[in-house]
């Protein structure tokens, strides 16, 4: 059986990297059916926009996708096309594994934690006031009118709406990939202690749903002293859930804790559809010249496989990456340890020796 998929190589660098990733995969010897589509700059002046509503289309109709870095066109009403893909399709929840694999260049040895980031609420919905605004000035009117201090005249504004239905849902999910995939604990990352109304109610969600799950370990902490503990001993985390923020910022910590965004996958999932990215851009000066670590996008693809329940693909591709990191000899020059090594290859050479892993 064919799996439909929807395959869009982004832009800059995205192409190669994509290309890369879909070899790997189709070496796996899982059959996929690909619906190419493009988004990004380089559809921009054909289409009008960054993201064609065929690509929503063909997302929706096969409920799987795999992406490239996309760029987000400046000077557009796009604030990001990755961010307007998962508020359209409801991808509510980022899934981002960060783990070391040896050889690559790190401090640590034994990371494994999963972060689990609210996709779709906090500060990213985007809902701002320009300072100097009647909105603003409404908008200090009613604090003030509540007992709260009154807004400068001079100040921007971002509201940051944190729903029950939306933590509830988010932590929810993090506690069922916990029991999915034999994890021991989830952390939940807040900054309740100031923020009452907003974190106040994620911390309260999180810690009713953690009573649902009595064989899973469950604690909370601060933001800032998570940041802290990350870097004293971040073994000591499994799997963390956290609103949109938060979890973007630590998600970045964390693959740099493991090597950096060259080796972090990602994944966003809705109730019934499903888009893996790398997390990293689609680096634009390098474009054509076959040089960047396609690792990342690989490793989404690799998550993707298990999503669909191509499990044991999954695990082969995970170990012929590992196998190839391990070895540091088919490595682009960001896994090698002196990053100026004439060694290191390029981005097509990289699925080249993984390719032949899986097919040993």
């Amino acid at each position: 059986m064919a799996y439909a998929v929807t395959f869009i190589p982004g832009d800059g660098t995205g192409p190669e990297i994509s290309d890369a990733t879909k070899r790997v995969l189709e070496a796996t010897g899982v059959d996929f059916d690909w619906d190419v589509q493009e988004a990004g700059v380089d559809v921009m002046e054909r289409e009008g926009t960054p993201l064609p509503d065929s690509v929503i289309d063909s997302i929706r109709e096969r409920k799987v996708a795999i992406k490239g870095p996309v760029t987000t066109p400046v000077g557009t009403g796009f604030r990001s096309v990755n961010v307007a893909m998962r508020k359209t399709l409801n991808l509510y929840a980022c899934v981002r594994p960060c783990k070391t694999y040896p050889g690559v260049r790190t401090r640590y040895d034994a990371v494994d934690i999963v972060i689990v980031r609210e996709n779709t609420e906090d500060l990213y919905v985007g809902i701002e006031f320009e300072k100097g605004s009647e909105w603003v000035t409404k908008l200090s009117e009613l604090t003030q009118a509540s007992g709260q201090a009154a807004i400068r005249e001079d100040a921007g504004v971002s509201l940051k709406p944190i729903s029950e239905m939306g933590s509830r849902r988010i932590v929810k999910y993090a506690f069922e990939y916990a029991k999915a995939n034999g994890r021991k604990s989830v952390t939940a990352i807040h900054k309740a202690n100031i923020l009452k109304y907003s974190d106040g109610l994620f911390l309260e969600v999180a810690r009713d749903v953690a009573k649902d799950y009595p064989d899973i370990e469950f604690w909370d902490t601060i933001v800032d002293n998570l940041c802290m503990q990350l870097v004293q001993r971040p073994e000591q985390f499994d799997v963390l859930v956290l609103p949109n923020l938060y979890g973007d910022i630590i998600s970045d910590l964390c693959a740099g804790l493991v090597g950096g965004l060259g080796v972090a996958p990602g994944a966003n999932i809705g109730d019934d559809m499903a888009l893996f990215e790398p997390t990293h851009g689609s680096a634009p000066k390098y474009k054509g010249q076959n040089k960047v670590n396609p690792m990342a996008m690989m490793f989404s693809g690799m998550l993707m496989l298990r999503h669909i329940g191509e499990t044991e693909a999954g695990d082969r591709l995970e170990q012929a990456m590992a196998d190839v990191i391990r070895e540091g000899t088919s490595v682009t020059y960001d896994l090698k340890a002196d990053r100026e090594d004439p060694s290191a290859v390029g981005t097509s050479q990289v699925a080249d020796a993984i390719i032949e892993k899986l097919q040993a």
